[in-house]
């Protein structure tokens, strides 16, 4: 059985020109929706749709897609709120220190004392590093930098990370 990966959520049309308006959840837009790339729309419960991008440049907070023999609107409109996908064969080996946010998501997070922070539930990325938000045993969440002072080790065959705590980080 394929094993599937989110790349974005398709929200609108852009345009009459068969472009769609996509929330990007990858951090690798640039290499997955680059011309020629395969990607695959989910739809409620229909079989997924083989799409190879045709164009993608980006526009406020969203990247702009079209695809190989779609190019007017009537043809994308159905695909509002549809999901584009990568299979597991599609990904790529990466450099030592880098991962991908399925595999960093679910990991506990201990500080480097031994003791449980809470759980990695999602990933941001507003700029300069990417940064966890961690939800702790109490219910509260923590904002961890992703940068070489904080995280100290990732292990995600055992899904655990290994925090340095900084002054002022969990407060």
């Amino acid at each position: 059985m394929t094993k599937w990966f989110n790349v974005g959520k398709i929200v609108n049309t852009h345009g009459l020109g068969g472009e769609v308006r996509v929330i990007s959840k990858t951090d690798f837009a640039e290499e997955r929706y680059k011309k020629g790339n395969i990607l695959y729309l989910f739809l409620n419960d229909h079989t997924p749709i083989q799409l190879t991008v045709k164009t993608h440049r980006t526009h406020k907070n969203f990247d702009l897609l079209t695809f190989e023999g779609y190019n007017n609107i009537n043809e994308v409109e159905p695909w509002k709120n549809g999901i584009l996908k990568i299979s597991e064969e599609q990904l790529t080996s990466l450099d030592e220190g880098e991962f991908y946010f399925h595999e960093i998501v679910g990991c506990k997070v201990f500080s480097t004392d031994g003791e449980e922070i809470g759980i990695v539930k999602e990933i941001l990325t507003p700029g300069a590093n990417d940064v966890w938000v961690v939800k702790g045993g109490n219910g509260k969440e923590y904002l961890i930098p992703y940068i070489d002072d904080v995280v100290k080790s990732v292990n995600v065959k055992d899904k655990s990370i290994t925090i340095e705590l900084m002054e002022g980080l969990l407060s």
